[in-house]
């Protein structure tokens, strides 16, 4: 089993876009990502750790409405 791992911004972007995801957008205090009518704000740091990822990651799940999984994001 896959154990989560830091992830840079810039993959985070790419794996959320192979996700269905359109962006980033930049607003007036943070980019941000849009998947239907749903907006995921974007952090601004060049790597988020795994407290951070995971934070992130629970709001994508709710989004899209499905678990995602270690191996499923370490394979976008």
């Amino acid at each position: 089993m896959s154990r989560w791992t830091p992830c840079k911004r810039r993959d985070f972007i790419r794996k959320l876009r192979s996700l269905g995801f359109d962006g980033p957008f930049f607003g007036t205090r943070h980019s941000f990502m849009v998947w239907g009518a749903h907006r995921l704000a974007i952090p601004s740091n060049a790597e988020y750790s795994v407290a951070q990822l995971r934070m992130l990651l629970s709001e994508v799940e709710a989004i899209l409405g499905r678990p995602v999984s270690p191996e499923e994001w370490e394979g976008l």
